[in-house]
């Protein structure tokens, strides 16, 4: 049986990007998605998901009306590692911890579920969802996502980790850093060492020298697992983000209103 999880919501951002294009929302989880706020749909599949046990959402005070039952709200601070922290104290720290991000709204319970699932199914600490670009192409063909070439194929990250609550507590520096330069292969990469960097830029790395490396960095253990649905990565960071997701959530057939 796979145990249940925590999940934390990261909602913390500002609107102070390209999305303030599109909208003035002063919070990027607020942005409205046909009349319901994008970190609502990340909530919503939370609170569907068999895996899940408690649902917390760090963000402004802005987004706490808004919500919806079930899940317990926490006054974000000023930064990731600031809110992950904020969050972790409201847990009894049993459970391993999903942090996920606010600005995925395609994602749906049977993504997290299966996620899930995988994660359970190998030992680990920390757990690191990658979708390959043929998966995601295939879902989402307009979608413009930042790739990363390894030994076994081209792939992108997801918008969310699992981890057990010590990895979390004793890697903070690092989980963070990890964390916030997800879609930046590169700014990851220098965190490995020459060897590892040469190995990249010439394809040449693989998925399981990339794991051995994170888990010294981490001093936890690290396993990426490969995941079928691009709505784990499919994040909102500017005007054709929104777009994408506003035309594939809308609910007239899949087309705008």
């Amino acid at each position: 049986m796979v145990m249940k999880v925590d999940a934390v919501v990261l909602a913390g951002a500002p609107n102070d990007g390209q999305l303030q294009e599109a909208d003035a929302a002063q919070w990027e989880a607020a942005i409205p998605i046909h009349g319901k706020m994008m970190v609502n749909y990340v909530v919503e599949a939370l609170l569907n998901s068999e895996l899940v046990a408690r649902t917390i959402v760090v963000g402004p005070v802005e987004i706490k009306d808004a919500l919806p039952p079930g899940v317990t709200f926490v006054r974000s601070g000023s930064s990731i590692q600031e809110n992950v922290f904020l969050a972790m104290d409201h847990l009894g720290k049993k459970n391993k911890v999903l942090l996920i991000t606010s600005d995925i709204p395609l994602v749906h319970a049977e993504a997290i579920d299966d996620f899930l699932e995988r994660c359970a199914e190998l030992p680990g600490d920390v757990y690191y969802p990658l979708i390959s670009k043929e998966a995601n192409e295939q879902m989402y063909p307009e979608s413009q996502r930042t790739y990363f070439t390894l030994k076994e194929g081209c792939f992108t990250g997801g918008n969310l980790i699992l981890a057990s609550p010590q990895a979390i507590i004793n890697s903070r520096w690092v989980m963070d850093e990890a964390f916030s330069q997800r879609k930046k292969p590169w700014k990851l990469v220098r965190m490995l060492g020459f060897v590892f960097i040469l190995k990249f830029i010439t394809k040449r790395l693989s998925m399981g020298e990339l794991e051995k490396r994170a888990s010294s960095i981490l001093g936890y253990k690290g396993v990426f697992i490969i995941s079928p649905y691009p709505e784990l990565g499919t994040d909102v960071d500017k005007p054709s983000d929104l777009e994408l997701v506003r035309k594939a959530l809308s609910p007239v057939q899949g087309k705008e209103a």
